[in-house]
């Protein structure tokens, strides 16, 4: 008993580092930007928010974040579960090519690859001008909403992979054959079997790519040089002051996106518990 005591004791010590540093970069920040989201000029209050939702260009700020979040999110997570389920089904040695490879451009972002965009995608790079040739396209612009969805779904494809692909060990081998001995289609089995088991992972990979698709700012400011209106971009310039300084104004912007983050978490949450009483 007197072991067990102690060995509790010795991992809260243990812990206790990682609390403080949590405690330090995570909750006090969160804490002063919530307290000065209140700070308005007339006064404390919720006048930043009042602002912020009745100014037609902050609510297209927030329009333009949750549209490109939302859309690289869904075509990133729908390339990554073809993509993890397909190297499943390679050889080793090219699978784990493929996923050192993932890991690597899953941290390619900001400045360089918004530099590699402009020379492949740009009003005059490589591919723009080959695709113009061939006929497939006649304009495209990469500075637009569109460009930025294609963008941001590059670099969400590789943190999709990484975060499924150990998802799929949790589909046996043996469950499709029973199923196709019990006369199963394919259909029927990933309606029925797969993707109930992956749901949770899915979801949750889902949330993750939401979440760092909100708050990438270095990459879409790389690339328009702060001109496209989005969440990040609006609240770097409040804090820099490139047009005026105004960090109360930053931090109610900021609350806005962690509320967006939080709705999204709960309503992952509420579908995980429904599902979850559903296989049951």
């Amino acid at each position: 008993m007197r072991s067990t005591f102690r060995g509790k004791w010795l991992a809260l010590l243990c812990l206790l580092p990682f609390a403080l540093f949590f405690a330090v970069f995570q909750i006090a920040p969160l804490v002063w930007v919530a307290t000065n989201s209140l700070n308005a000029a007339d006064g404390w209050g919720l006048g930043n928010f009042t602002e912020v939702f009745g100014s037609p260009f902050y609510r297209q700020a927030i329009k333009h974040s949750l549209q490109i979040s939302f859309w690289s999110s869904l075509l990133g997570i729908i390339i990554a579960v073809l993509g993890s389920y397909s190297l499943r089904q390679v050889d080793s040695k090219l699978r784990d090519f493929v996923m050192a490879f993932s890991n690597m451009t899953s941290n390619f972002s900001g400045v360089p690859l918004a530099f590699a965009f402009i020379i492949l995608l740009g009003f005059n790079g490589a591919l723009t001008i080959l695709l113009k040739q061939m006929g497939i396209i006649e304009d495209f612009n990469l500075y637009s909403k569109t460009g930025l969805i294609i963008l941001y779904t590059y670099f969400q494809i590789p943190l999709g992979v990484l975060l499924l692909y150990p998802a799929f060990d949790a589909l046996r081998s043996d469950w499709r054959e029973s199923a196709a001995l019990l006369g199963a289609s394919n259909w029927q089995f990933w309606r029925h079997i797969g993707l109930p088991v992956l749901t949770p992972a899915l979801l949750g990979t889902f949330v993750i790519l939401l979440a760092n698709a909100l708050g990438a700012y270095a990459t879409v400011y790389a690339l328009t040089t702060g001109n496209f209106n989005v969440l990040p971009i609006r609240i770097a310039s409040l804090v820099a002051g490139d047009i005026f300084l105004d960090p109360n104004m930053a931090s109610a912007l900021a609350m806005v996106l962690v509320g967006l983050m939080t709705l999204v978490t709960v309503v992952h949450q509420w579908i995980l518990r429904r599902s979850y009483h559903v296989t049951r």
